[in-house]
């Protein structure tokens, strides 16, 4: 893609895979810790219910960028998101996630020279997720104060690679000129494709090892790749000269 020569303004970050480093992780095991702490007398029924409710929210995402969240999968399978035994579940659930929430090593120091440099730094994530808990897990790492701003899908109607999901993303940081502004992900198709269809300058970051089913149906073609965050500084400070 062609641009217009512009200072940059603002670098937008996707979340799992970019500024979290990609895990392999058994999924089916995330909601069996869910449903024994749930129903332990038929967990094995309602993981089996809650799986195949995720891959449909995810395959909505991919074909329709139709948005969800851990609610309303939940209640799709007759869980109630409320009382003693959900939050027991939810416990069970978030301790399986955290050790893969994890931010990249590279990515406080990036975040602090980016802001230090004058770019707004905004986040934009396809998540079943509540802001507070993002949130929670940005403060954990010590980086919630790095943001301009955030969008979670599970606050709009629409996942990426949906314009207005980036369109979203960057009112969030001010409104920056979309070709001004560089989105980093690990996905050819909700990232860099997505991105680039409202004007984003896109980097790729491709060690994401993506389930084929979770592809879509075009892969971007980045405007620059980099093997490792501390890398976008680089790329950045090109294209803003």
């Amino acid at each position: 893609m062609r641009y217009e020569r512009r200072v940059m303004q603002a670098v937008i970050f996707d979340w799992g895979g970019t500024l979290t480093p990609w895990h392999n992780a058994d999924f089916d095991e995330m909601w069996r810790a869910y449903a024994r702490a749930y129903a332990p007398d038929r967990a094995e029924d309602l993981t089996a219910a809650l799986i195949e409710a995720e891959r449909l929210v995810w395959q909505r995402a991919r074909d329709h960028q139709v948005s969800g969240t851990l609610d309303d999968l939940l209640e799709s399978v007759g869980v109630s998101p409320h009382g003693d035994r959900h939050e027991a579940g939810l416990a069970a659930y978030q301790e399986f996630w955290a050790p893969h929430t994890l931010l990249d090593a590279d990515a406080p120091g990036l975040l602090t020279k980016l802001r230090s440099a004058g770019i707004r730094v905004g986040v934009l994530s396809n998540t079943l997720w509540t802001r507070a808990y993002h949130e929670e897990v940005f403060r954990r790492d010590g980086v919630l104060d790095l943001f301009d701003g955030a969008v979670y899908s599970s606050e709009i109607p629409w996942t990426k690679p949906h314009p207005e999901a980036f369109r979203a993303a960057l009112r969030a940081i001010g409104d920056p000129d979309p070709q001004a502004t560089a989105f980093v992900g690990d996905r050819l198709y909700d990232d860099i494709w997505g991105a680039q269809q409202v004007g984003m300058r896109t980097i790729f970051l491709p060690h994401s090892a993506i389930p084929a089913q979770q592809r879509g149906h075009t892969d971007g073609t980045p405007d620059a790749t980099v093997q490792r965050l501390a890398e976008i500084t680089d790329v950045v400070s090109r294209w803003h000269d």
